[in-house]
């Protein structure tokens, strides 16, 4: 293929990944908005902490809510009208969080919003696993987690900025703007290919592949190879009624999203400022600090995207497991000494941070290619949609809970309890994760159907 030709391709093929990553963005900016938020909103509408954890925690019970009906949207619509549908859901819900006039009307937009995130978080990685070619798959999904962090970084600056005057409803309003430049990009979005083929639209399919890959034996091979999947007299719920091993890989993309939520990373992304208020910070310096999580989150991503396709999934969640556990273990046993210094503040902000790095590099994105990774094509709405539906109730609970356990057991006991959770989840991975690197899906489905043990389904 000659250069004129082979540009445009390369560039059509770089928008599509991106757009659709962008719906992580969407996710990241309303996870980061709540925690600058939610000191403002307590004021100014006189709740309790027990009222605010239902605020922060209301908008991933929308998302598991979203979740839940992702999958039968994404099959009968198609992927590309079902991201389409969540961005202008996020916009409507973004400016009916701006205008609440009583916390039961903000916890009505925040279940709206909630409903978009949970969509897009379905439907987003399951559309780039689609799409993406093998060698290159794990970073095109590890690129949706970095557009999460991007986006939380984002919110957590525009929290910077409008904290100054306690301007929380522009906090949460400001967001639906990058949300209609979402929803105007995703209508020039390609469907997925797989999802054509199963729809009987085998030529469409190519004519989509042609714009992604630059060699043609591989359009062939990849159509050839979805149709022999399609093949399998198997569907969603039937197929988990029926078939032993695809109950296995559904149970495993359930485990592994209670394992992300479980790290206690949304401890951080929704009790930031809360956190360092009981480090010792002033309100300008919990802002602050804040945003460097938000930035080290960034930066710690990019870990994932150079590696995870390099040295694989396993090694890279082994390192991120030790270093939470150890993170989360130090600022632990810092906030049991009580009062802390200057100096001990720093340290204690910075084995945050060192949490931070620990689950951007490997459970944040890892975790979602996985889960899009394991699931047989017959299944794969199905399967995703129960992981995808286990992540936002995991991350409710967790949402509904740490200011309970802060107030109930104590900030140390919190955080010493988080970072022993990490070590159990070493374990888990050693003992249940299949390693998926430069392994088509094909292929991880017939070692499934075959029976392999799971860590071996990537053999």
């Amino acid at each position: 293929m000659n250069a004129t030709v082979a540009a445009p391709q390369g560039r059509k093929t770089t928008f599509t990944y991106l757009l659709a990553a962008l719906a992580g963005l969407m996710f990241g900016l309303d996870i980061g908005v709540i925690s600058g938020a939610e000191q403002f909103i307590q004021t100014e509408f006189h709740i309790s902490d027990n009222y605010i954890e239902w605020i922060v925690s209301i908008m991933m019970w929308g998302a598991a809510t979203g979740a839940a009906g992702a999958g039968w949207l994404s099959s009968s619509l198609g992927r590309r009208r079902t991201l389409i549908i969540s961005a202008a859901l996020f916009v409507i819900g973004s400016v009916l969080c701006a205008f609440a006039w009583s916390p039961a009307f903000l916890l009505v937009a925040r279940f709206l919003l909630g409903i978009a995130i949970g969509v897009a978080a379905f439907t987003a990685p399951l559309y780039l696993a689609e799409v993406a070619p093998q060698e290159t798959r794990g970073a095109m999904i590890s690129m949706y987690q970095l557009m999460i962090t991007i986006g939380i970084l984002g919110a957590f600056l525009s929290n910077l900025w409008f904290s100054q005057h306690g301007e929380w409803r522009w906090m949460l309003g400001v967001i639906a703007i990058p949300g209609a430049l979402f929803l105007i990009g995703v209508l020039r979005l390609p469907e997925s290919p797989r999802w054509l083929v199963m729809r009987g639209r085998s030529e469409e399919a190519r004519d989509v592949l042609h714009h992604l890959r630059s060699d043609e034996a591989a359009v062939d091979r990849e159509v050839t190879d979805i149709q022999e999947q399609l093949k399998i007299p198997q569907r969603g719920w039937h197929m988990f009624l029926q078939n032993r091993n695809f109950r296995r890989s559904v149970g495993l993309g359930v485990l592994l999203q209670v394992v992300q939520q479980l790290t206690g990373i949304n401890v951080i992304m929704y009790y930031a400022p809360r956190i360092f208020m009981h480090v010792g910070f002033g309100v300008n310096a919990q802002m602050w600090a804040t945003v460097i999580v938000g930035v080290t989150n960034v930066l710690a991503t990019f870990i994932a995207i150079a590696f995870v396709d390099r040295i694989g999934r396993k090694p890279i969640l082994y390192a991120g497991f030790l270093v939470m556990a150890a993170g989360l273990g130090a600022v632990g046993t810092m906030m049991n000494m009580g009062t802390l210094t200057q100096g001990e503040q720093i340290f204690t902000v910075c084995m945050l941070l060192v949490f931070i790095v620990g689950f951007a590099m490997s459970a944040g994105p890892l975790v979602w290619a996985i889960c899009s990774e394991i699931q047989p094509l017959k299944g794969r709405d199905f399967g995703i949609g129960v992981s995808t539906l286990t992540n936002w109730v995991a991350n409710a609970i967790v949402g509904l809970t740490f200011l309970s356990l802060l107030n109930g057991i104590g900030a140390a006991q919190t955080f010493w309890l988080y970072g022993g959770l990490n070590i159990l989840f070493l374990l888990f991975t050693i003992w249940f994760v299949p390693e998926t690197k430069g392994v088509s899906l094909e292929q991880i489905e017939r070692n499934l159907m075959a029976g392999k043990p799971l860590r071996r389904i990537g053999s």
